[in-house]
């Protein structure tokens, strides 16, 4: 019994050597090192009053793509901002409603005193591009109370005195678009001005539209989209030109490659989503 015994021991403590050898030892964790990060940076972006509730929209997905870059905006009108700039504002990107206002900044038009009257080189030289398109819209009240059904139709109304428009200041692109569709029309503005109403930018003269202080208002189809407007017509080519919007990275800002980065984002299928689901056709 006493052999039995030493033999089972002995049989116990070789099956668990066995064991012990055959355990493979685990190597040693490493600790991954630490992804530094990114600096927080900050740009300045002027934008046209139009593009506010697409850009906005665009942005926020940038915090996924870049959570280190806040975006700045002021919306207006982009001759508001133009002026802004001139007057030493502090900005990394522009985008505007219409070529005139980046042109005036453009230093490879600084030869072209129509273009860029004050020989200013702000933008950074291959940074501009065209990124949208709009068009140029004519929105009623909700009901429509004066059954306004097209540009034709409105011409003659307002040579007659029978209409209450509103449109965009003459130094707002909206209002130099309206003035081609005068001159179109053969419209003396002067000769109508009784029944025209003003707005510094285009969501001001929207926001008359909508409250039914007129019969109806020269605006963008994405503004007419955006505050639920009902749109009669849209002008043409031939009314009113194409209605461009261009971007560029300005010299006169803090972060020309983070604007940059963020110029090159919006040209991607995700932020174009942005601006085409208000109305706005893609360029770039």
């Amino acid at each position: 019994m006493k052999k039995y015994l030493s033999l089972l021991l002995t049989l116990c403590l070789v099956l668990a050597l066995t064991a012990c050898g055959g355990a493979k030892e685990e190597p040693a964790k490493t600790e991954e090192p630490a992804v530094p990060a990114a600096e927080p940076v900050e740009i300045t972006v002027f934008a046209a009053a139009s593009l506010q509730e697409s850009l906005n929209a665009a942005i926020e997905q940038y915090k996924a793509v870049a959570p280190e870059v806040t975006v700045v905006t002021t919306y207006d009108s982009s001759g508001t901002l133009l002026t802004q700039i001139k007057e030493g504002a502090s900005c990394d990107l522009f985008l505007s409603a219409a070529p005139k206002q980046i042109n005036a900044l453009d230093g490879s038009l600084k030869d072209n005193a129509e273009k860029n009257p004050d020989g200013l080189d702000v933008v950074v030289q291959g940074s501009r591009l065209n990124l949208l398109e709009n068009k140029v819209t004519l929105a009623v009240p909700e009901g429509n109370p004066k059954g306004i059904e097209s540009f034709d139709q409105l011409a003659d109304l307002l040579k007659n005195g029978e209409v209450a428009l509103a449109i965009g200041n003459s130094d707002v692109p909206v209002g130099q678009y309206t003035q081609k569709i005068f001159t179109y029309y053969e419209i003396d503005e002067t000769a109508v001005a009784s029944k025209l109403t003003y707005g510094s930018n285009v969501k001001e003269v929207t926001t008359q539209v909508s409250e039914g202080a007129v019969d109806c208002g020269i605006i963008y189809g994405t503004d007419a989209f955006s505050a639920g407007l009902t749109v009669v017509d849209s002008a043409t080519a031939e009314m009113c030109g194409q209605v461009i919007y261009p971007a560029a990275v300005l010299n006169v800002g803090e972060q020309p490659e983070a604007a940059q980065a963020f110029l090159d984002y919006l040209t991607t299928p995700d932020a174009l989503a942005c601006f085409k689901a208000v109305g706005f056709a893609p360029l770039a």
